[in-house]
């Protein structure tokens, strides 16, 4: 029986067969994912509907399954700070977000570490967050 809320049967699979180093981006709905998306990522729908569910709300419950040991955030050409990030923040205690920009963050993200694509329904701006699996000490 799990112990965690993820239950959803393929990110499960995705996770279950990464390790340590994998990625997992997490995308809001303006995430170019059909163009974007790595040769060796699982691609997930889980774009219900504008805004159901959030990227906060798979974050959630992403780390009740996982050890995260680094996150990347993209960030605007300015280098303004988008409002979802005290969110990120606050789920990720932590863990300090690493900004890229735009182009970098679709090179990395679109890596070959990078095991799953989770697309949200999120519609904030700038609301992509790619994930480095971290050990797991017990």
């Amino acid at each position: 029986m799990l112990q965690h809320t993820l239950i959803h049967p393929l990110l499960l699979e995705a996770i279950g067969a990464a390790g340590h180093g994998a990625r997992i981006l997490i995308a809001d709905g303006n995430y170019p994912a059909s163009t974007k998306c790595g040769e060796n990522s699982e691609l997930v729908y889980l774009n219900l509907r504008p805004g159901i569910p959030t990227v906060t709300e798979v974050l959630e419950t992403l780390t009740t399954a996982i050890p995260m040991e680094a996150a990347h955030v993209m960030v605007p050409d300015d280098g303004s700070e988008p409002p979802i990030f005290a969110e990120f923040r606050d789920r990720l205690q932590e863990l300090p977000l690493s900004p890229l920009d735009r182009f970098s963050f679709y090179d990395e993200a679109s890596g070959p570490d990078t095991c799953v694509t989770i697309i949200t329904g999120e519609q904030r701006i700038y609301a992509n967050l790619l994930l480095t699996i971290g050990v797991r000490l017990d």
